[in-house]
C-alpha cells in the first residue's frame, strides 16, 4: 500500500517535472526572453492550461505529488534562493536604498491589508498580493503561502496580479525614463526601479533597457528588498500564532511553526557572503533553484482553474493596481527627494 502511494506521488512529481522542463525550453526562446519572463512565470501558465484542460482525465492519485511540489519543493527553492544574495550587496548601495526599501515594504504591506479590508477581500489573497507587490513578486507570494498555508488557487491569483503589474512596470519605466518624464539621475533611477518593480527578472529587464549604471544599482537594491522577506515572514508567522492563541484554536496552534525555510534562507545568504564556492558551482545552484521554483509555480498553476479565478473576482486585481500606482508615485518621490537627502 505504501509502495503504491509513493508510486502515485512519483507520477505527480514526474508530471510537474515534465511541465517544468517545457517551461525552461519555452523560457529560452528569443521572444519570451525579450519579455523577461522567467521559466517560473511560464511554468504557472502551463500549469493553469493543464488545470483547465487535461486535469480531469488524469488519476486523482497523482494529486499528492503535485501538492508535494507546491509545498516541499517550494521551500527548498526559497532556501537556495539565498545563493543569489550576499550581505556585501547591502553595503554596496548604502543607506538611502535600505531606507527606501524599508518604507516601500512596510507601507505596501500595511496599506494593502487596509485596502483589502475596505474592499472586503479574502484576507489570504490580500496578504499574498500585498507581500508580492512589496518584496519580490512571485517568490515572496510563494514564501508567504508556505507561512500561512492558504488554498493553492489563492496563491495563483496573487501571483497573477504581481506578474501583470511587474511586467507593465518593466516596459513603462524605461519609456518614461528615456523620455525624461522620470527626471532622475542614473543612481536615483536605479534605486527607484529596484525598490518598486515586482519581480527580480522584471528589474533586470527594465535595468538593461536603461543602461548599465541604472541596472547595477537597481539589481542590488532589489536584492536588499528580497532579504526583507525573512523578517516579514517571521512577523507574519508570529501574527498568525497570536491570532490562533487569541481565538483559542489549540489545533491551529499546534500546526503553526517558525518558517524554518526563511531562517535557512538567511543562513544561505550568510554562507554565500564568504564567497567560498566557485562561481560555476553557484551558477549551477541558481539554475537548479530556478528549476525547483518553476516546479512549485507549475504545481500551483495545476491547482488553479478558471472557476477559482471567477470565485476570487476582480478585487485582487484592483488591489494590485492601487498598490502599483503607489509604488510608481511614492517610489518616484522618494528616489527624487530622499536619495539626495540621505545619500
Amino acid at each position: 500500500m505504501l509502495t503504491e502511494k509513493r508510486s502515485s506521488m512519483l507520477h505527480g512529481v514526474l508530471l510537474i517535472t515534465l511541465f517544468s522542463c517545457a517551461a525552461f525550453y519555452i523560457g529560452d526562446m528569443g521572444f519570451v526572453k525579450s519579455l523577461s519572463l522567467s521559466p517560473m512565470i511560464v511554468g504557472i501558465i502551463l500549469g493553469m492550461l493543464y488545470a483547465n484542460s487535461l486535469r480531469n482525465n488524469l488519476p486523482e492519485t497523482w494529486v499528492p505529488g503535485i501538492q508535494f511540489c507546491s509545498k516541499r519543493v517550494l521551500r527548498l527553492g526559497i532556501i537556495l534562493y539565498g545563493f543569489r544574495l550576499t550581505f556585501q550587496n547591502v553595503l554596496d548601495v548604502g543607506l538611502p536604498a535600505i531606507v527606501i526599501d524599508a518604507i516601500v515594504v512596510t507601507v505596501t504591506i500595511f496599506g494593502g491589508m487596509l485596502l483589502g479590508r475596505l474592499l472586503k477581500m479574502d484576507r489570504g489573497i490580500t496578504l499574498l498580493t500585498s507581500v508580492g507587490s512589496a518584496i519580490c513578486g512571485a517568490a515572496a507570494v510563494l514564501g508567504t503561502e508556505s507561512a500561512i498555508r492558504v488554498k493553492p488557487y489563492k496563491t495563483a491569483v496573487a501571483v497573477s496580479t504581481v506578474v501583470i503589474f511587474g511586467t507593465l512596470a518593466m516596459f513603462v519605466y524605461p519609456i518614461l525614463y528615456q523620455s525624461g518624464a522620470f527626471d532622475l539621475t542614473p543612481k536615483e533611477m536605479g534605486v527607484f526601479a529596484g525598490s518598486t518593480i515586482h519581480e527580480v527578472a522584471h528589474v533586470v529587464g527594465a535595468g538593461n533597457a536603461m543602461g548599465k549604471e541604472v541596472s547595477d544599482s537597481a539589481i542590488i537594491v532589489k536584492m536588499i528588498r528580497v532579504m526583507m522577506l525573512v523578517p516579514v515572514l517571521l512577523i507574519i508567522s508570529y501574527s498568525v500564532m497570536r491570532a490562533a492563541v487569541k481565538s483559542g484554536d489549540s489545533e491551529g496552534r499546534g500546526k503553526i511553526s517558525l518558517p524554518w525555510f526563511a531562517i535557512l534562507f538567511l543562513v544561505v545568504i550568510g554562507f554565500n557572503s564568504f564567497d567560498l564556492l566557485p562561481v560555476g558551482v553557484v551558477d549551477f545552484i541558481n539554475t537548479f533553484d530556478t528549476f525547483l521554483l518553476t516546479m512549485a509555480m507549475t504545481a500551483l498553476g495545476a491547482e488553479t482553474s478558471i472557476d477559482k479565478f471567477k470565485k476570487a473576482g476582480f478585487k485582487p486585481f484592483l488591489l494590485a493596481f492601487i498598490l502599483f500606482v503607489w509604488l510608481v508615485g511614492g517610489g518616484y518621490l522618494m528616489a527624487k527627494y530622499l536619495v539626495p537627502l540621505i545619500g
